[in-house]
């Protein structure tokens, strides 16, 4: 079985972005992470290497303090090595649609913890720096839904306690952390599902 196989052609690519805000018109995206999904030759599912950036603030966008409490994200620090949000995007696009032509898929499918936030976040942020998106435009798999029925949890921390997969709240709300712990999390209940393609007429 090939990835393309396993949803309807599309490639999965778990993504988790943190801001300084909810809006994502007017907030700043300040950290990104993607992390594809790959198939072995078993069919289970399982997260390749993650692909991050710190992001600078675009010009004007709003800062919330008490989203930057939240992340404690210090937007100015120098050390955070952030780059424009069009660089970031421009790369991670390259490197999903490399994948997505590898593996022959249609388009790619974001997968995410409350999954249209940060799908709203990438339109929005791909919609100013002018770039085509390579996900489907509304269509994501949520690990919500996900752990709400594999685990009766929608919190990602309690969710990944259930699953047995280590968890440290000292690294939560960081974009690379948590997008690899949600791949984590999303390979697991995905392969405890038993799956077979069926063969048309």
């Amino acid at each position: 079985m090939q990835i393309k196989d396993r949803i309807r052609g599309y490639l999965p690519v778990v993504v988790d972005i943190e801001t300084a805000g909810f809006n994502c018109e007017t907030d700043a995206m300040l950290e990104i992470c993607a992390v594809i999904i790959g198939i072995d030759e078993h069919g289970k599912l399982f997260p390749k290497e993650p692909e991050h950036f710190h992001i600078e603030p675009f010009s004007g966008a709003n800062l919330e303090p008490a989203a930057l409490k939240f992340n404690g994200i210090d937007v100015y620090n120098p050390l955070r090595g952030a780059v424009k949000e069009k660089l970031a995007l421009n790369e991670m696009f390259k490197t999903i649609r490399t994948e997505m032509k590898t593996q022959d898929c249609t388009r790619s499918i974001l997968v995410g913890h409350n999954a249209f936030f940060d799908l709203g976040f990438l339109y929005a942020a791909s919609n100013r720096s002018k770039l085509k998106s390579p996900f489907h435009q509304f269509s994501t798999i949520d690990t919500v839904s996900l752990s709400a029925l594999a685990f009766g949890e929608t919190v990602l921390a309690k969710a990944i306690a259930k699953a047995g997969i280590e968890f440290d709240n000292k690294q939560a709300h960081s974009a690379l952390y948590d997008t690899v712990k949600t791949a984590e999390l999303f390979c697991q209940i995905f392969n405890s599902l038993d799956f077979s393609i069926t063969e048309k007429d």
